[in-house]
């Protein structure tokens, strides 16, 4: 008996920690298709990070990828470096990519784009508005691909990786 509830409460702890860093724990079955997916997503206008204003890029009829991170997030330190590297090599043209920084402050985000050589503009949204209000997310790492309608088209929940992303930008541009 003892062991049998040491046995569930192992488990029950490994989907929490699992969750809290952006893991899965599944059951076998796929998982569903995220809510946004085939929905228009509001327009929006945040603070640049390094200044002025960057806005929703479909918004002026450009397809994007929103890259959601901070600087506090452990997974987003193991996939920015990565994407940020990416995209320093493939221009993703005529996709526009958008990093959006949440619910951080704003020397850590800065400090945290300029250590992985972030080229890409970078929104601030420092209370979290836009990500848990617009795109209703939770938890960070993030991916979002929209068309140029304001569709979206794809959500990457957890970090994203180098071919999650060519294939997402790759898909945008032949929409």
């Amino acid at each position: 008996m003892v062991i049998a509830l040491c046995a569930v409460l192992a488990v029950a702890a490994i989907a929490v920690v699992s969750d809290l860093t952006g893991g899965k724990v599944t059951n076998g079955t796929v998982p569903p298709t995220p809510a946004l997916v085939g929905k228009h997503v509001s327009s929006f206008t945040l603070p640049g990070l390094n200044g002025g204003v960057e806005r929703s890029p479909w918004a002026s009829g450009r397809a994007s990828v929103l890259i959601f991170f901070a600087s506090w997030c452990t997974p987003c330190k193991g996939e920015m470096p990565k994407i940020a590297a990416y995209l320093r090599a493939h221009d993703p043209s005529p996709v526009e990519v958008l990093g959006m920084d949440a619910n951080d402050g704003r020397g850590a985000a800065r400090a945290f784009v300029k250590k992985d050589e972030v080229t890409f503009p970078v929104a601030f949204d420092a209370d979290g508005d836009v990500t848990t209000g617009v795109f209703g997310f939770a938890a960070l790492p993030e991916s979002v691909f929209v068309n140029a309608k304001g569709v979206v088209t794809g959500v990457k929940i957890g970090a994203i990786s180098r071919t999650e992303l060519a294939s997402g930008i790759k898909s945008l541009r032949s929409a």
